[in-house]
């Protein structure tokens, strides 16, 4: 049997920065995600780290742990205050935002 991350792409605003992102979970692409989408992905039950990127700019890496046929459920943005995302060209992980639900 596998776990099952559940990724939800959304914002309460306008996106900074859009296009397509890639979901990376333990430093292997294992697929994209697009604005207003929400993808389900399996995933080996265990302890695991998460990134979202678009080119050089990504979020900060989350740990989860996930069990033998549960879920886990984060949410994806681009930037969308201005000052952070002018920041993220010096600082690239502050370009996409990432949060454990």
């Amino acid at each position: 049997m596998s776990a099952t991350l559940r990724m939800s792409r959304e914002t309460f605003g306008i996106e900074l920065r859009r296009g397509r992102f890639e979901i990376r979970v333990d430093g292997h692409s294992i697929s994209s995600i697009d604005f207003g989408k929400t993808i389900e992905v399996p995933v080996e039950p265990g302890h695991h780290i998460v990134q979202v990127r678009k080119g050089r700019y990504s979020s900060r890496e989350l740990p989860f742990d996930v069990a033998d046929g549960d879920a886990v459920d984060f949410r994806c943005s681009g930037a969308i205050f201005w000052p952070r995302w002018v920041l993220s060209f010096v600082v690239p992980d502050l370009g996409i935002l990432l949060k454990h639900e």
